[in-house]
């Protein structure tokens, strides 16, 4: 039997093999250990939970519903039309200006046009169109403000004449990816004079494939050259009732209710301005909290606007005289916190509406109005005069300015509303007019004045269609009396020559002599016998003479203020002061006491006028005069 080299069978001759040791031998099992019992299967692996996705930042309502073709734009429906026919007749303008308020859509519409200009339409072949399809390459990339050959500039910043350097260096190179190049200035009226010339030439012959879109709130600011080269759109106040609609559109798709007296503010307060709309809302929606319920009050509260109700009381209170019930209202429209000077312009507006009223009756059926200011409002015009309204609107026009100015607001406006009721029993002008005219008694806070010796009183004057009460002081004496109608009467150029050209020989009531000079009009004396004759109601007679009179009013004046200095420079603590500070002059002397012509004030006598010698027609006195010797 073959055996391996150590004597050991081989297995190639089928003898069965040994049986397996017992045990382990010296280097352990010869062949592999059973297997052990069955080890516990692990714990099944739980996939964690995908972290929670990050919000996606929060978007304002101007951006995330701004418009993004011609249609979106609302308001606009002229610069609408007039860019579809354009684009439909191939009459593009190379440069646009556009202009209006704030937040109407300038700079969107400016973009609206790039993507216009620069559509190539969903299958890659499409050319310049009014409606942008917004998914290719060239409207993809001016969506995301990353199109190489739309530039957009804030001329506010970038106003210089190097800027506009760099601009029309960029003119020469070629669209690197789009049709045409669109530059877009916003407030481009800020450029420099220096950046404006420098722009003219580009503006006025720019290459094929430029065009250039200039926007701005202030058109007048724009040198008329730029605006001759450019198509100007005058973008329009969006009116209140296309605001309200498109904010309740908005609110239902932010899944916020709008309650009617909420938009109507929220309206009025934008002011035309869509984008200062939709922050206003943006502010309301988020005041409103979880519950989504925009209401009146709270956007009242978040304006610090007053109510509309209360508004119209303070005004009626004011308007019948009853101040205690003004300031009481004035004092519940604080409590409520609404501003002094809002309240202020509350009232401006109200006040224009009921004037409207007043004037147009008709007005009060205009179903686009609010209910409540159609039905009150036109019962309180219709007991108000216009002339007592613009009386009204003026003080509320003065008043704002002086709230605006105060240190304390409040007290401010409480001195408008006292003043306002003050003078809402007292007569307008007119209703003065007419019972002079009547012979009536004149109102309450001013009588009338008794006939003076030398024509005082109250005479009427009727010229040029109108009428007019003249309560006239005594017939002047002096020339200074004379210029200073003159100066009253707003006839500048005529008291200039009153002033400098003329030398007074002799005044008289109802006579004038003058010299004047020859650089003077030649109807100098007509214009003053018209004037005196207008301005006095008696009769003049102005006559021309050679004499030389006394010195021109000018004259007086610089003579009189030479004295003053002669007098203030002997001063003994004057000197005392020269002396003291070596190199100090004497600047402006100051008297309080003499006139608009630096002349001491005219003191009448009152003895009454007599002529200086008794005409030769005069009868004797009753005395004799003492014989000749």
């Amino acid at each position: 039997m073959p055996s391996d080299l150590y004597g050991e069978p081989s297995p190639e001759e089928g003898l069965p093999e040994p049986p397996p040791p017992e045990g382990p031998g010296l280097f352990g099992f010869d062949d592999p250990p059973p297997a052990p019992a069955a080890a516990p299967a692990p714990p099944p692996v739980i996939a964690a939970a995908p972290a929670p996705a990050k919000p996606a930042p929060y978007r304002v309502l101007a951006r995330k519903y701004r418009p993004q073709v011609l249609d979106d734009l609302i308001g606009q429906e002229a610069l609408v039309r007039t860019l579809r026919n354009a684009f439909a007749r191939g009459r593009v303008h190379h440069a646009f200006l556009l202009t209006g308020v704030r937040g109407v859509g300038k700079t969107t519409t400016a973009r609206i046009i790039a993507r216009a200009l620069n559509c190539v339409g969903v299958d890659g072949k499409g050319g310049p169109t009014a409606d942008p399809c917004g998914v290719c390459p060239e409207c993809v990339a001016i969506l995301a403000d990353r199109h190489p050959d739309v530039v957009e500039m804030d001329a506010a910043s970038n106003r210089g004449i190097d800027d506009v350097r760099e601009l029309r260096e960029a003119l020469r190179f070629r669209p690197a990816q789009g049709r045409q190049k669109v530059f877009i200035l916003d407030e481009v009226h800020m450029l420099t004079e220096q950046a404006f010339n420098a722009l003219l030439k580009s503006l006025e012959e720019p290459p094929p494939n430029i065009t250039f879109i200039l926007a701005t709130t202030e058109l007048r600011k724009v040198p008329i050259t730029i605006r001759s080269r450019c198509q100007t759109f005058s973008l329009k106040r969006v009116p209140e009732e296309r605001l309200r609609g498109h904010f309740q559109n908005i609110a239902a798709k932010e899944h916020a209710s709008l309650e009617e007296g909420a938009v109507a503010m929220l309206a009025r307060a934008a002011d035309g301005s869509v984008r200062d709309g939709l922050s206003l809302l943006d502010q309301a929606i988020a005041l409103a909290g979880d519950s989504g319920a925009v209401t009146t009050e709270s956007v009242r509260d978040m304006l610090g606007l007053a109510d509309r109700a209360l508004v119209f009381d303070i005004l009626e209170a004011v308007m019948n005289a009853d101040l205690p019930l003004a300031m009481q209202r004035m004092a519940e429209g604080h409590e409520r916190g609404a501003e002094p000077l809002t309240i202020m312009q509350d009232l401006l507006e109200q006040t224009h509406m009921l004037t409207r009223f007043a004037a147009i009756p008709a007005l009060a059926e205009d179903m686009g109005l609010p209910e409540n200011e159609r039905v009150r409002g036109a019962a309180l015009a219709a007991r108000l005069s216009v002339p007592m309204l613009t009386r009204a609107w003026q003080m509320l026009l003065k008043g704002l300015e002086e709230v605006m100015a105060a240190p304390d607001r409040r007290a401010a406006a409480e001195m408008v509303l006292i003043r306002l009721a003050h003078v809402a029993e007292q007569p307008t002008p007119g209703e003065i007019l007419k019972r002079l005219e009547s012979g009536g008694a004149v109102p309450a806070g001013g009588g009338a004045p008794a006939p003076g010796p030398n024509g005082g009183g109250v005479r009427m004057v009727a010229g040029g269609g109108a009428v007019a009460a003249v309560a006239t002081a005594p017939l002047p004496t002096q020339w200074r009396e004379i210029a200073a109608i003159a100066s009253a009467a707003n006839q500048a150029l005529l008291h200039a020559h009153l002033l400098h050209d003329v030398h007074p020989v002799r005044i008289a009531p109802g006579q004038v002599e003058i010299r004047v000079r020859p650089q003077a009009p030649r109807d100098l004396g007509a214009q003053l016998k018209a004037l005196l004759e207008e301005r006095t109601g008696a009769r003049w007679t102005v006559a021309l003479s050679n004499a030389e009179g006394e010195p021109t009013l000018a004259e007086q004046s610089r003579a009189a203020e030479t004295d003053r200095r002669s007098a203030a420079q002997s001063h003994p603590i004057v000197q005392a002061i020269l002396l003291a500070f070596p190199g100090a002059q004497i600047d402006t002397v100051r008297d309080e006491t003499v006139d608009e012509y630096g002349l001491k004030p005219i003191i009448r006598d009152e003895e009454p006028d007599f002529p200086e010698f008794a005409p030769p027609e005069a009868e004797s006195a009753g005395f004799d005069l003492p014989e000749e010797d």
